[in-house]
């Protein structure tokens, strides 16, 4: 829910934080609809491919319900489990709004929900990305405190100038992520259980790169907005994508960073341990949009 480029300060309506009423009673029957719509085409596909967290989380906060959820409610229900609540914002926040927010367990939601003809995909994340797709995650403690440190270490990049790296890691992880299970694969990226397609191509198709998580590895990785990912890092666990986060001396890696050049996206390195090594063949294809909105 970051973007840089800001200028100025919250658009009319809006508080200092950027924070806004949700808004839920003026919902329509049909913003109700899309939601349980997109619910019921992702319920269909994740048993199977969403990791135990999520599917735990979706049935702790009960999001299907009638349709678009409450905050409030949901925020009562997420903050008695990890001490996290959700609130509303207009849009994409600056940069320094979004990191404040998770540093203090505040996830920033848009309020707004695509329109039916919409279902597919949609350049600006939604309430149904940002509720659907990354607050399940919240319910588990040790992905909680990832988020939180995380938005601790955004605060941290930007007096460093790394912004940069440092989205990529959230790209890779809270977005496009994948777990290594005794099962298999798992999603745990918000960006791919929000999506039908994707969830499918993610795990099954053989065209991108799986390859498991470095932390400088990834940092130095460029990333797609616009389609489906040709690469996707595996973590070994949630322990230890929060452990490697907060262990880490992130001042001499901006320093490392700083003087390296990108690994192509395509790009598979030596020392990468390979889960599946793609064909590529997709985005040789010319791809399409994705469905990950």
């Amino acid at each position: 829910m970051s973007a840089g480029g800001f200028s100025g300060g919250p658009p009319e309506g809006a508080a200092a934080d950027w924070t806004i009423p949700q808004g839920w009673s003026a919902y329509t029957a049909q913003e109700h609809a899309t939601w349980v719509t997109l619910y019921e085409r992702q319920a269909e596909v994740l048993p199977g491919r969403a990791c135990e967290a999520f599917l735990k989380g979706l049935h702790a906060l009960d999001l299907h319900g009638e349709g678009i959820p409450d905050f409030e409610q949901l925020s009562d229900k997420l903050e008695r489990l990890t001490g996290w609540r959700v609130v509303a914002v207009p849009g994409l926040v600056p940069d320094e709004v979004f990191f404040d927010h998770l540093a203090h367990r505040r996830f920033p939601a848009g309020n707004f929900i695509r329109r039916a003809d919409q279902l597919d995909y949609l350049q600006e994340p939604d309430v149904f990305h940002d509720v659907f797709g990354h607050v399940p995650m919240l319910t588990d403690p040790v992905f909680a405190d990832y988020m939180q440190a995380y938005g601790k270490g955004g605060q941290r990049a930007m007096s460093m100038g790394r912004l940069r790296n440092l989205a990529r890691l959230y790209w890779y992880t809270v977005e496009f992520g994948l777990l290594g299970t005794p099962e298999g694969l798992r999603i745990y990226g918000a960006g791919i259980v929000s999506s039908r397609t994707e969830s499918v191509f993610c795990l099954e198709d053989p065209s991108p790169n799986r390859i498991g998580f470095d932390l400088e590895r990834v940092m130095r990785t460029p990333y797609r907005i616009d389609d489906f990912q040709q690469v996707y890092f595996v973590v070994p666990s949630l322990d230890h994508l929060l452990e490697v986060t907060v262990s880490t001396d992130f001042a001499p890696l901006y320093d490392r960073l700083a003087g390296a050049s990108d690994i192509p996206i395509t790009a598979v390195q030596p020392d990468d341990r390979v889960f599946t090594r793609g064909t590529q063949a997709y985005a040789k294809a010319g791809g399409r949009l994705a469905t990950a909105a």
